[in-house]
């Protein structure tokens, strides 16, 4: 499709796509903070419990382009 190959699309889709996802999640959980009144160790408990799977994938993605270098 338009000369890249599906190899790259996906590339493409993991990288952007997933992120541009993660963005919309932190929103989200920013919001949930907002709406319930938590406070700041309130809003913080949130982000460290439901954003803290996101560190794994940011992860993955700088040990591949380290060794990639």
């Amino acid at each position: 499709m338009w000369g890249y190959s599906e190899e790259q699309i996906a590339s493409f889709g993991l990288t952007f796509g997933v992120g541009a996802f993660m963005l919309y999640m932190l929103f989200i959980i920013g919001q949930l903070a907002w709406e319930a009144k938590a406070g700041k160790f309130g809003t913080f408990v949130l982000f460290l419990g439901l954003a803290f799977g996101m560190v794994g994938f940011v992860a993955k993605m700088a040990i591949q382009w380290w060794f990639n270098i």
